[in-house]
């Protein structure tokens, strides 16, 4: 049987951890035994997440910051330093919608990509500076299905996230040599507040089993941050039964 990784003591930074699956992550990964650092740019949004996953045990911490400015991503690895002595595991969920290009000011569609995309390689080059001063880690990007699908709608989104997964598949084998796994879950539809309906048409499409609860997500990505030492899963790609796909 091959030896599965604890996250008992690993020190994680995970980007977006104040809602949907990075809410449901930071309170796996701090049942797990992990230390985790996250953030996010609204304070309500962090203490409920922070209070959610138990924070006051002192294994989940949390700061604002936002993952497109540059200046925040390196306020956050310097606090990660400070709290946690480096990182050993880089979670990017921090993520926002858009709508097709010609609906959005300038301004609104570069921060999509800013945020998404952008902020992915800024966390990424942060994390990795430290993963080289030690001995390794892993990195994990959450992507979408919305890459493959190509939904009407979804152009500024997808092409974000695309960016990602080009970014991810070649960095992995950049770093492959520095004992550094990259890994990249794509999820089909879940209940995280970045979907347009209501919360009522969230529950019945969740009830259908043609919309993902977030924290299956989650337990998707701590599956993968748990394999053996061997084994790099590259890509996951997990969705609801009847995912839609158009």
């Amino acid at each position: 049987m091959p030896v599965l990784t604890s996250l008992a003591g690993k020190r994680v930074v995970v980007s977006g951890g104040t809602t949907g699956i990075g809410r449901e992550l930071i309170a796996l990964l701090g049942e797990q035994g992990a230390r985790v650092l996250t953030f996010g740019r609204h304070r309500p949004a962090l203490d409920a997440a922070l209070d959610y996953a138990g924070g006051d045990n002192g294994a989940v911490t949390g700061l604002i910051a936002d993952a497109a400015c540059r200046d925040d991503v390196e306020k956050v690895f310097a606090e990660a330093d400070r709290q946690m002595g480096g990182v050993d595991i880089l979670v990017c969920c921090a993520g926002i919608g858009a709508q097709p290009i010609f609906e959005m000011a300038p301004t609104d569609w570069h921060y999509v990509i800013e945020t998404n995309l952008v902020g992915y390689l800024a966390c990424a080059h942060a994390a990795i500076a430290r993963m080289f001063d030690r001995s390794g880690g892993h990195l994990v990007f959450i992507s979408s299905v919305s890459t493959q699908i190509k939904a009407e709608g979804e152009s500024v989104y997808a092409a974000s996230k695309a960016g990602v997964e080009a970014f991810a598949e070649t960095l992995r084998k950049e770093v492959a040599e520095r004992n550094i796994k990259v890994s990249v879950i794509q999820p089909g539809s879940v209940d995280t507040d970045m979907q347009e309906c209501s919360e009522a048409e969230k529950r019945e499409a969740v009830a259908r089993e043609a919309m993902l609860h977030a924290e299956e997500v989650a337990d998707a990505i701590v599956y993968v941050l748990t394999r053996s030492s061997r084994t790099d899963i590259l890509n996951l790609r997990i969705e609801p039964r009847l995912q839609k796909t158009h």
